[in-house]
């Protein structure tokens, strides 16, 4: 019942029962284990979507220089992608029979396409624009992607606030060309380290987004096997190499200079 002023109600602010309606399996029956694959898709989709809102306003706080402000923010992320590998486990229930069970209805859709995930890959450095034409052409898909491979990264970011605090981050850093994939930098890593050994305050942050880096590695980690444990070495739906591709992004740190430094102290 709405409530008797005729004002917002919990089902009507969350639009509860418009959210309800958006899981449609296609399996004949259908089949049992479907509606948790799409649930759970679904869910990654929304923490995605909250993800990018994190961390363009991490970018946002940077740039007006206000340093405690992306801590706390680079914090909430950092539990987004826990939570993010946490719901593996539930995924994980599913067996390969109970997969395949309806899998052969997914055709050629696939994660491999979900551009939410690739605009949080490109706002944190990726620059790869034959990803681009994975992603469907309709709505803002490409379109999102391509601006966030377009501007600067959060890494870009973070630099040109220690170079704003007084810190000596290379020119030729500051200003290159922001569509191109970032690569380690030796000069950067000098001053990262003096930001570690001179400013604890700056080098919570630096650790961070040390945090957020291991998150994602942690979910790729997590990725990988339950779809090694859900269909081995198959190819993946809509094309991809499946486990093989995914492997192929294990080990590959966001933010490498803060990686490189570890054994210097």
């Amino acid at each position: 019942m709405p409530p008797s002023d005729g004002g917002v109600s919990y089902s009507s602010y969350l639009k509860v029962d418009s959210l309800l309606s958006l899981q449609e399996p296609l399996s004949q029956g259908p089949e049992h284990d479907e509606l948790l694959f799409i649930v759970i898709h679904q869910t990654y989709e929304l923490w995605f979507k909250q993800l990018i809102h994190e961390l363009e306003m991490t970018q946002t706080v940077l740039r007006r220089d206000e340093g405690h402000r992306a801590l706390s923010l680079l914090g909430r992320s950092r539990t987004i992608l826990k939570t993010l590998v946490s719901q593996v486990d539930i995924l994980e229930t599913m067996t390969p029979l109970q997969f395949n069970s309806f899998r052969d209805r997914l055709e050629s859709s696939s994660g491999f396409q979900s551009a939410q995930f690739r605009e949080v890959e490109a706002i944190f450095g990726r620059r790869d624009n034959d990803i681009v034409r994975h992603l469907s052409t309709e709505g803002q898909s490409q379109s999102r992607v391509l601006a966030a491979m377009n501007r600067h990264s959060l890494w870009d970011d973070v630099l040109a606030y220690l170079s704003r605090r007084g810190y000596g981050v290379p020119p030729a850093v500051l200003n290159r060309d922001v569509t191109q994939a970032y690569e380690p930098d030796a000069q950067v890593q000098e001053v990262l380290i003096d930001v570690y050994r001179n400013n604890p305050a700056e080098a919570l942050l630096l650790e961070a987004l040390v945090d957020v880096d291991e998150g994602i590695q942690e979910w790729r980690y997590r990725h990988v096997k339950m779809v090694e444990r859900t269909i081995g070495h198959k190819m993946g739906t809509g094309g991809s190499s499946g486990a093989g591709y995914l492997i192929s992004t294990l080990f590959r740190p966001v933010f490498g200079d803060l990686w490189e430094i570890r054994s210097r102290f």
